[in-house]
């Protein structure tokens, strides 16, 4: 078996190798052997393997949502342009191409939950890049999964959850929107159903073209951003972690009290029934893998 690997040492991509080492991980092809800011280089870069690839993971992608409102050529390449290859590239060889997309492909307006078919309307240059990138890789004819995340943490590299810690360390208080509902989700748990979801087909071409779609891949239940920050904040406290800032000082404020340069969606849930159903899960509740990896980081 042959999986490929790009992008092995970001929070999704180093959890990716640790799960998928059973499946013969026979190349993980960082920066620097293939920068996804050059689109020329993709079809290069996969063709000169030495093992012709049965599943290509993606799991670079340009995540700088603000930057990218001033930086569109640089988010289009990675996040669009390079993908297409990647894709088209795939279909050629015969691969399965696994790909990581993002609720920034929804507008937020929704009163419900997200379902794979409902109507896009990116907010922002990052959701309108990434949602090319899906749409070029469904008409590329590519077996594929696509799998939306949302607000993705992990314990190593920077993410909101560290972000939350850091400051509460050294701040007695701290202001967090509140109107913005999601799903935080694990790198550890992206990267565990996605070796499920291989794991399901035997990495057998036929059946990896049968469940070829997009999933929503994230944890069970919703948080806002400021329920998510005095959980960690919470779990830290009950672990020992000395704080100047308590659960109690995490002040909630609107999304108005913030402003950004790319406007967030108000509403980040998505409908994760067909995953479950697809692959015979039962996702997690948010709270789980937040509260072992913040054990974690008190650990250690």
């Amino acid at each position: 078996m042959s999986v490929v690997l790009i992008g092995g040492n970001g929070q999704v991509g180093y959890e990716l190798r640790r799960a998928l080492a059973p499946f013969g991980l026979s190349a993980v092809l960082d920066r620097s052997r293939l920068d996804l800011n050059d689109p020329d280089a993709v079809r290069p870069a996969i063709e000169a393997l030495d093992e012709r690839p049965k599943v290509i993971v993606n799991a670079t992608a340009y995540t700088a949502v603000d930057k990218a409102e001033d930086d569109q050529a640089s988010a289009d390449r990675v996040n669009h342009l390079s993908v297409a290859t990647l894709a088209e590239t795939a279909r050629d060889l015969g691969a399965c191409l696994v790909h990581y997309s993002t609720d920034y492909v929804f507008d937020g307006s929704k009163d419900g939950l997200y379902g794979e078919d409902d109507p896009t309307g990116p907010l922002g240059v990052y959701g309108q890049t990434k949602l090319a990138g899906e749409q070029a890789i469904v008409r590329s004819g590519a077996a594929h999964l696509i799998f939306r995340t949302s607000w993705v943490y992990a314990r190593r590299g920077k993410n909101f959850a560290a972000t939350m810690l850091r400051l509460a360390a050294d701040r007695e208080e701290l202001s967090v929107v509140a109107d913005q509902v999601g799903a935080p989700t694990s790198a550890e748990l992206i990267a565990d159903v996605t070796a499920i979801a291989l794991g399901s087909t035997s990495l057998d071409p036929d059946r990896l073209r049968t469940i070829s779609g997009i999933y929503h891949l994230v944890a069970a239940g919703e948080t806002s951003w400021h329920g998510f920050a005095r959980h960690v904040i919470e779990r830290a406290s009950a672990n020992g972690r000395p704080l100047k800032a308590s659960p109690d000082r995490i002040k909630p404020i609107a999304t108005a009290d913030y402003p950004t340069p790319a406007k967030r969606p108000a509403n980040s849930r998505l409908n994760i029934g067909k995953i479950e159903r697809t692959f015979g899960l039962q996702m997690p509740r948010w709270t789980t893998h937040v509260d072992r990896t913040v054990d974690q980081w008190c650990e250690a």
